[in-house]
């Protein structure tokens, strides 16, 4: 038997606090603004890219162990990674 998935909200919740205490000072610079960053939220390893796509490969690339289930996503700098039918609003350097 395979080992239980992370629930989309505990994913959310551990992406964010991670993010929030642990990456942003370092990641928000001017040359990462509006990239995507992809988080493992078990492990802390991350990729930003401008694709998310490529950023999630890359991580699990250098990770094997990388459950691709338990990954989180945001766009550095913004409070939105897509948005349809609406905006994302920029969160820094306003």
């Amino acid at each position: 038997m395979g080992k239980a998935h992370l629930s989309n909200a505990e994913i959310s919740r551990r992406g964010h606090l991670l993010y929030e205490q642990e990456l942003q000072r370092k990641v928000e610079t001017e040359d990462n603004i509006g990239k995507i960053l992809v988080l493992d939220v078990e492990t802390g390893h991350y990729e930003i890219d401008p694709d998310g796509i490529q950023a999630s490969k890359r991580l699990q690339a250098r990770y094997p162990e990388t459950d691709p289930y338990n990954l989180f996503a945001i766009r550095i700098g913004y409070n939105a990674v897509f948005a349809i039918g609406t905006t994302v609003t920029r969160t820094t350097g306003k």
